[in-house]
């Protein structure tokens, strides 16, 4: 499985915005995208302008694809005006779980 941990900081006075915006791309992508098997929205307890995105798809063509999806290209309008600075990226591979383990913990992310 390909993994991505997204940095993101927030300009002052918008951080509670951004993170209500932001529900709908990651509820979208976990309900609606057949290769994503995960889409954690965290914020720092330290910091209330960083937000962080752990998301892990089925490879590396998925993550492209979630790029196209309504749901993404609405959130980015939404939001791409609140951010300072650029956006940190770590792409990984999973080790564990298992993409079996992976596929199988995915209906339970629908039951918000």
């Amino acid at each position: 499985m390909y993994a991505i941990f997204v940095t993101i900081n927030i300009k002052d006075g918008f951080a509670d915005e951004f993170a209500a915006a932001s529900l709908g791309d990651g509820q979208g992508s976990v309900r609606d995208e057949e290769n994503c098997f995960r889409f954690d929205i965290l914020r720092s307890p330290d910091n209330p302008n960083q937000f962080y995105l752990y998301e892990v798809y089925a490879n590396r063509e998925s993550h492209a694809t979630h790029r196209e999806q309504p749901h993404y290209v609405a959130w980015r309008s939404a939001v791409e005006h609140m951010f300072e600075g650029d956006l940190g990226r770590v792409e990984m591979e999973t080790v564990f779980p298992s993409d079996a383990g992976w596929k199988a913990q995915k209906p339970g992310l629908v039951n918000w």
